[in-house]
This record gives C-alpha cells, structure tokens and sequence, in this order.
C-alpha cells in the first residue's frame, strides 16, 4: 500500500484538487487503500492524524455535489467496505474539507471527541425498524377503535349533515391528537421490549401517515441474532392490524454527534 505522501504525490500533473471528500472517521494509524472506488471513481485513502484517520477521496471538482444515484452508491459501498473491517463514525453525503490540511487539523482539534465516539460505537451497528398500521384507511380504522372519536364523528355527519369546515378541522385535531398518543404508547412499548438487546434507540421521522415509527437501534455486532428475536418477540404483542419490518445491519449513522471545529462544509447540491 502507498502511504499518505505518496499517495498526494501520484495525483497527475496538473491535477486540479479542490479538498477533500470525506467518508468516515476510523481509528487507525495503518495505511489504507481501497482503490478506486470513490466519488466520482476518486481514489479512497487514510489520513491519519495521532491514532485517528479520516478515509478520505480527492475531489477534482469546486462546484456542489450533485445526490445522484451513482454518487450515494459509491458514498456508501466505501463505508460498507470499511465497516466490515473498522468502527466507524461515518459522515453524511456531501462533507469536503478544503485540503489535506484541513484535515489533518479536523482530526487533531476534534480528537477526544472523537475517539470517546469511536469508543462508544466499538463492535455495534445500527438496524433500522418500522411499524406501520397494516389498515386500508387509518382515518377509519382510528374510528373503530377509538369510541370518543367515533361519537364525534358520527355527531358532526348526523343526518347527512354537511360539517362546517371548523367542524372538519376540529375532527381532524382530535385525529391527529390520538394519532400521536397512539404513537408514543407503542413506541414506548417497543423499545422496552427491544432494551435487552439494543443499546439505544433514536427516533426517526416518519414519512406517512401510516407509520407507527420508524427506530434506529444501536445493536451489538455479535447481537444481531438476539435482535432479530427481539423484534419477533415485540411483534407477538400485537395483533394484525400492525405490519413490523427491520433492516441491516448499517453503519451507525444516527449515533454519530460529530461537531468538527475546523474548515469543513458540506458540498452537496440542494
């Protein structure tokens, strides 16, 4: 493998290099290449920086990241690659550091942080769980379950009234209320009985209405097996009415604070 100074020296002559992609943070001191498999087919390689590195690629282009498909797929085979082989503390699409110095003084202002991040991601993963009420019409099934609702709804359509708008907008609060009670009570639910094999659970948004929620779990590496019966386990206290599906093993995305000190921006087009 080249080391780090070989590495800049093998840019072509002329090479316009405009900073620094930046992948993940690993804690290595080793040399590492994973060829050319970066953003826009860059060369992916460590900087290191006292037992920490940055896996980095050279951008050859100023301008903002397009999210294109092939981009987020080269974005995340890297970190793919490297957390069958490392802890890491894996960036969003679109940070770039201005140069190699850059860096080098990323890693050095930011280092306790960190390694104490590193250290407490060691041997875990994040696996990402969705429920979703399994109902044609959640707006109905809500009413057959929820009598105060019920009673309201039926009051307001007596008769083959025509509710007012303020009627239709009071309706849809107390909806929306029991909605996001509904919600909180079984999320709660879930992650006490996921707590013996989770480290720790964040709270996703949720995309559609039908969402229950939407959990990253921050699971041990060796666990996953324990994971996988745990959410079995927490779908037998349900009934039909409710659809749970899980995925990953990912890189631990949403258990990352990452608050870098120095020159670093995100790139990416919005």
């Amino acid at each position: 493998m080249q080391t780090l100074n070989k590495q800049a020296q093998a840019q072509p002559a002329g090479s316009k290099r405009a900073g620094c992609y930046i992948y993940a943070i690993i804690e290595s001191a080793q040399d590492l290449e994973l060829g050319p498999c970066g953003i826009d087919g860059g060369l992916v390689y460590a900087l290191h920086s006292d037992g920490l590195a940055a896996v980095v690629s050279d951008m050859s282009r100023a301008d903002r990241l397009r999210p294109e498909r092939r981009r987020l797929a080269a974005h995340h085979d890297v970190l793919k690659q490297l957390m069958d082989r490392f802890t890491i503390l894996p960036m969003q699409f679109g940070i770039v550091a201005d140069n190699v110095g850059a860096v080098r003084k990323i890693l050095a202002a930011n280092r306790d942080a960190l390694a104490d991040q590193l250290k407490r991601l060691a041997g875990k993963v994040e696996m990402g769980l969705r429920v979703l009420w399994d109902v044609p019409n959640i707006f109905e099934y809500f009413v057959n379950t929820h009598a105060d609702l019920r009673l309201v709804r039926d009051q307001l359509f007596r008769g083959g009234r025509d509710p007012s708008q303020e009627d239709k907008i009071e309706l849809g609060r107390i909806f929306d209320h029991l909605l996001g009670d509904e919600r909180r009570q079984q999320t709660e639910r879930v992650m006490k009985a996921l707590k013996k094999c989770c480290f720790a659970f964040k709270e996703n948004k949720l995309r559609q209405e039908r969402e229950v929620m939407n959990l990253a779990c921050l699971v041990g590496r060796d666990e996953l097996k324990s994971f996988e019966q745990g959410v079995f386990e927490a779908a037998n206290l349900f009934d039909n009415h409710y659809a749970f599906d899980f995925n990953g093993p990912w890189t631990p995305h949403n258990f990352v604070e990452v608050d870098l000190q120095e020159s670093v921006s995100s790139r990416q087009e919005q």
